[in-house]
């Protein structure tokens, strides 16, 4: 494919292909009706044969050229699979349309000091774990590292103390980042106002402008409450067992800066924490919880 793909990427050639789509032609009439010397012509045809996209033979004095349209047709498919898989319902598509109509609005907001104060967030996710388990995941470094991102992304650098004061630390960067080149996608820093085990967490967390300073301050509030279910699925709330969790969150945001940073990063928490959420959930699904291997937070940056 990406021969192929290569093969159709100079203007020329494409133009050949074009012209051959008609019908067969020689070597000399192509170069006239593409506007270029017959040498040239005939370097791109070779291209074009290799990449198995035309055809051809002598008769008598010339060389006759066909398009072989087979591989277009390859082609086609793979370029409309790849469209279909953007398009899907809930895809990338659809979300970056959705988080770019959102940063739009907020941006349009965004011009008093204050702006965003008092907007509040909610979710509510069912979660095939106990309480205690759930309560694992929102609170040890090693655990959070495997959801506490949007999609796409990865922690770099995670600090979480769980107790009344304790110091958060949150820094990620894209998912196929490894070596650290590009700049961190995010970055803030917070403290746990209050822990009741298995019950309530509640934190509060700084995104960092590129300058260092605050974008907002969100006061996060995690409530858990155990829930008694049927049979568990791998998709639905309860695991094997018939034990889950209710998982409410409050996001309330104060000091709001009058940045359009501060308004990106607004307009990104009802996508990217649901995004975390999801992730949540997926992270405490049956099927992914009996897997065995390593889940001890690794530090990339």
């Amino acid at each position: 494919m990406d021969v192929l793909v290569s093969a159709l990427a100079d203007p020329v050639r494409l133009r050949l292909v074009g012209l051959l789509a008609d019908r067969p032609r020689p070597v000399g009439v192509l170069a006239g009706l593409a506007g270029a010397r017959q040498p040239q012509t005939t370097k791109h045809l070779q291209t074009l044969e290799r990449a198995g996209l035309v055809t051809s033979r002598r008769v008598g004095q010339r060389r006759i050229y066909a398009l072989r349209p087979g591989p277009l047709r390859e082609l086609a498919a793979e370029l409309v699979r790849l469209a279909d898989l953007a398009e899907r319902a809930g895809g990338p598509a659809e979300q970056y349309e959705r988080h770019a109509r959102a940063i739009d609005a907020e941006r349009r907001a965004a011009r008093d000091p204050g702006w965003a104060d008092g907007r509040v967030f909610r979710f509510r996710r069912a979660l095939a774990a106990t309480p205690e388990e759930v309560w694992r995941h929102l609170t040890d470094a090693s655990l959070l590292a495997r959801w506490w991102t949007p999609d796409a992304l990865r922690i770099s650098e995670l600090v979480f103390e769980a107790r009344p004061g304790g110091r958060i630390v949150q820094e990620y960067r894209d998912a196929e980042d490894l070596d650290g080149s590009d700049a961190p996608a995010g970055r803030a820093e917070g403290t746990v106002e209050d822990v009741r085990p298995g019950e309530l967490l509640a934190y509060r967390l700084a995104p960092r402008l590129p300058g260092g300073g605050a974008a907002f301050t969100a006061h996060v509030e995690m409530r858990l409450r155990p829930t008694e279910t049927g049979t568990g699925t791998e998709t639905g709330a309860g695991s094997e067992t018939g034990a889950g969790t209710d998982l409410d969150v409050d996001f309330r945001v104060t000091g709001s800066a009058v940045e359009v940073e501060a308004a990106d990063f607004v307009a990104g928490i009802e996508l990217g924490f649901g995004q975390s959420l999801d992730r949540l959930a997926a992270t405490l699904a049956p099927h992914e919880r009996h897997r065995t291997g390593n889940t001890d937070m690794r530090s990339q940056s």
